[in-house]
């Protein structure tokens, strides 16, 4: 559902208003554009090897120009081998330099839709270091191999020039563009979860889109070949963690698993919306059955990612194994340095083992200033996308009070019911009784106010 074009000018001052709040950059200081500028002229060094002659593609959304990675995919025997070529933000900025210290400030990216508040330039988050089609660029290709168990293992890291050969889209990638072997990669990928107990399936998320001049809210499921995309990430996140943990260093991405009283409600959850939950298996054995586009299902994965409360970063610290409950493995992040900080980082510690067994200090120590700095930056970015939500949702409803709509319950907890409505995409909370997770449900718009980022529904009579 669209707004008017009066709403769409309502909602870019609201959006505009919570960036002020949220004291999100419209802008970066002229130094740090000087200093870009100046970056971008730096071309490669002799430590770049040529990969020219490999046939690179990046897969991507269509409108995304800010390109992390490209890929190349070969087999080896019984193996796989990916080629995967990361971005080389580490030859761009130079610790201390504006680009740097402005980098620590922002943390991550913040979407905002109709743009973004980058972590570095567009000069070069969406030019000289990002890994478009237009051109050789510098590069650090990370050297994976898979074997049949699906088991990932980095056999090398290098620094490279590369050429992207097609920039693909999810939206309109045609087998035949694809590498042959990238859906055996993501089955071997999917085998080796199942195994570990692993569970990566994803609930359809609210979106908010902005275009032509309007804005809609969705739920974007994730298709297939997205899903074997964000495979190749996987293996190589998992490689790289391992390969950091076994020398001691590294900033890791931790998630907890539901605790036991988390566990048995979410036994009662499953036995509410009719979800088969066997006792001897596990939630991750449970989780791969879920199918997002069942509303229960939908409303069960929701009420799974809140047991588990945030993921969050953690540095090296010996002694103990970081652990992230979804991946059930230890797993850090190194594929999307345009876009996050630690990236940057984990991606120079991964070379610098490859290349001479030992981390920079400066590289070392990064690490344990991530995590602190991450919090806060995820933190405002989270706060962002709910608040955009909630004012898009009350510009949508408005004028529409009064209404009767159909809605599914989707999760109980201290505050009441939460539901999802059946024709817009919209969630909500409303005080029900005697409701429980998948119910059917239809509700009365009581209120939307877009001046609070609130809407209220009750009960139908």
């Amino acid at each position: 559902m669209r707004t008017s074009a009066a709403h769409s000018r309502e909602i870019d001052e609201g959006i505009a208003r919570l960036r002020a709040e949220l004291s999100i950059p419209d802008a970066f200081p002229q130094q740090v554009l000087d200093a870009a500028t100046g970056a971008v002229r730096r071309g490669p060094g002799p430590e770049h090897v040529d990969r020219t002659d490999l046939p690179f593609v990046t897969l991507d959304p269509e409108s995304a120009t800010d390109l992390d990675q490209a890929f190349h995919l070969e087999r080896s025997g019984s193996d796989l081998v990916l080629r995967y070529a990361i971005a080389d933000v580490g030859w761009f900025v130079q610790p201390g330099d504006p680009l740097d210290t402005e980098a620590w400030v922002r943390g991550t990216t913040v979407y905002v839709p109709g743009g973004k508040a980058p972590l570095y330039p567009p000069v070069l988050s969406e030019g000289a270091a990002s890994l478009l089609p237009d051109g050789p660029r510098p590069a650090v290709v990370f050297v994976v191999r898979l074997d049949e168990s699906g088991t990932p293992r980095l056999d090398d890291v290098e620094r490279a020039i590369v050429h992207n050969r097609a920039k693909l889209a999810y939206e309109t990638a045609r087998p035949e563009e694809l590498p042959a072997d990238l859906a055996e990669f993501a089955r071997r990928m999917a085998a080796a979860d199942e195994r570990r107990g692993a569970a990566r399936v994803e609930p359809p998320e609210q979106e908010v889109h902005h275009d032509d001049g309007h804005y809609r809210i969705s739920y974007r499921p994730r298709v297939d070949v997205e899903q074997h995309n964000a495979t190749l990430s996987l293996a190589t996140n998992l490689a790289v963690a391992d390969a950091l943990f076994a020398a001691g260093t590294g900033v890791f991405r931790v998630l907890d698993a539901p605790d036991e009283g988390r566990l048995r409600r979410l036994r009662h959850t499953a036995r509410a919306l009719e979800i088969d939950w066997p006792r001897k298996w596990s939630l991750g054995q449970v989780e791969r059955t879920l199918r997002p586009e069942r509303p229960e299902h939908a409303a069960f994965m929701l009420a799974i990612r809140r047991a588990g409360g945030a993921a969050r970063y953690v540095p090296y610290r010996a002694g103990e194994r970081p652990w992230h409950a979804a991946m059930a493995a230890t797993y850090t992040h190194a594929t999307a340095p345009l876009r996050r900080l630690p990236d940057r980082f984990v991606v120079l510690a991964a070379l610098a083992l490859a290349r001479t067994g030992s981390v920079p200090g400066e590289v070392a120590a990064a690490f344990d200033r991530l995590p602190e700095v991450m919090a806060q930056a995820e933190s405002v970015a989270n706060k962002l996308d709910r608040s955009v939500l909630d004012l898009v949702e009350a510009v949508v409803l408005r004028g529409r009070e009064g209404e009767v709509f159909d809605a599914i319950v989707t999760d109980i907890d201290e505050r009441g019911a939460r539901m999802q409505l059946c024709d817009i995409a919209v969630v909500a909370r409303v005080a029900a009784e005697g409701v429980k997770p998948g119910d059917p449900l239809r509700v009365r718009l009581v209120e939307a106010a877009p001046e609070r980022r609130a809407v209220r529904f009750a009960p139908a009579e």
